[in-house]
């Protein structure tokens, strides 16, 4: 080991008469940690934007919906029941309809919520922080930032819904209409549900499309742990109703992050694979200009083992250190990212106006060993050229 050590020290020393050796080596060690930091924000920022997306998409969504396969399947009656069997979970009965939102000659399409504000506001932040300054009551209406934004809506001003609903009217059906108040605004984050949704008291609601106090279009529940809750909730519904979780209606939304996800991290780690091949090439260089001292030493007894582990020790040293070199780095961006605001992003297009950021465990260290994994493989070959060297041959000639 004496031998090893002493040869990996002076391998490792800047050589005068070669310099483009220790050239070569440190932009290994550059390239190595430059890959690595890459990687570590890139996956970061991925699982950052993950986060959001699924923290945005369970509020709007709903961790859990009940939803009734014939109309008065969800009643009173099966709201107390789940009430009174999940004391933990927090439930709001709904109604919902298809609507066009109105205001001078502007429309746009959504749905319109008849909820209890006091039960939704224990399901859903997003409704809970507009409430804040005013509950809507009667024909008062709750709308999103983004429909607010659109039609330049002042509190106070009258929103007309049409409904999808026909009644009679004259010699024709035409569509129910109503006027509400906006007197409150939610803002979500993300513009779609933001001009799609609204929301009124379930009483004016009731009113509207004629349904029994006791009816609702469903129920929404709010749970910490859905993907555990949900078959504890099913196995005490009855047949006539259906529970949906909210994954099950973006499952191919998260599906295609995941490729996505995975996708970059490949391409990534080309980098690394890249700056592995100067670890090749420089190991190289230094095997072909020791190849006199490697023969020497193999004269004088030392094994090809020792030779192959002085290379490979070489090698790993190199990469070792760019990998440590750039995991600090990759971290230090991370702080300096989520610290200061240096990159603001489009609310109107991101769940987010600032980068969100999150390094997994499992990401970090399936990059520390990749990158290992690469480096490892890089100076395998070179010292295998080195323990192979022809002993006679090299004292004969050189």
């Amino acid at each position: 080991m004496s031998i090893v050590r002493y040869l990996v020290k002076r391998f490792l020393r800047f050589d005068h008469e070669q310099p483009f050796i220790f050239l070569s080596a440190l932009l290994a060690f550059s390239g190595i940690a430059l890959g690595v930091m890459v990687l570590i924000v890139a996956m970061a920022l991925m699982n950052g934007f993950d986060n959001e997306f699924k923290k945005k998409l369970t509020v709007m969504n709903y961790p859990l919906t009940i939803q009734p396969k014939f109309y008065g399947a969800v009643d009173t009656a099966l709201l107390t029941k789940l009430e009174r069997q999940f004391p933990q979970l927090a439930f709001s009965p709904y109604l919902n309809a298809s609507i066009l939102c109105r205001h001078d000659t502007m429309l746009e399409g959504g749905y319109l919520f008849g909820v209890d504000f006091k039960r939704e506001a224990s399901v859903n932040s997003v409704v809970a922080q507009g409430l804040q300054n005013e509950t809507p009551k009667g024909f008062e209406v709750m709308v999103g930032k983004g429909l607010l934004e659109e039609y330049t809506l002042k509190k106070g001003e009258k929103l007309t819904y049409i409904f999808t609903t026909l009644e009679p009217g004259g010699i024709a059906m035409t569509p129910k209409m109503k006027r509400f108040t906006a007197v409150a605004t939610f803002d979500s984050g993300l513009t779609a549900y933001d001009k799609g949704f609204s929301y009124t008291s379930l009483e004016s609601m009731q009113k509207i499309l004629a349904v029994p106090p006791n009816f609702y279009d469903g129920i929404h529940i709010h749970s910490a742990n859905p993907e555990a809750d949900i078959s504890k909730i099913a196995a005490l519904l009855p047949e006539s109703v259906s529970i949906r979780g909210w994954w099950e209606d973006n499952g191919n939304f998260f599906a295609a992050l995941k490729m996505e996800k995975m996708s970059l991290f490949i391409v990534l780690m080309l980098i690394i694979l890249i700056a592995a091949i100067n670890i090749i090439s420089s190991l190289l260089m230094t095997v072909m200009n020791r190849r006199s001292e490697i023969a020497l030493l193999l004269s004088l007894g030392a094994s090809k083992k020792e030779v192959k582990k002085v290379f490979l020790l070489l090698g790993m040293i190199i990469g070792s250190l760019g990998i440590v070199t750039g995991s600090l780095l990759g971290f230090l961006g991370i702080w300096v990212l989520g610290s200061f605001d240096i990159i603001s992003l489009p609310a109107d297009v991101y769940p987010t106006s600032k980068l969100p950021l999150d390094l997994m465990v499992v990401d970090f260290f399936s990059i520390i060993i990749g990158a290992f994994g690469i480096v490892l493989l890089s100076a395998w070959y070179p010292a295998k050229k080195a323990a192979d060297v022809d002993v006679l041959t090299v004292l004969r000639n050189e």
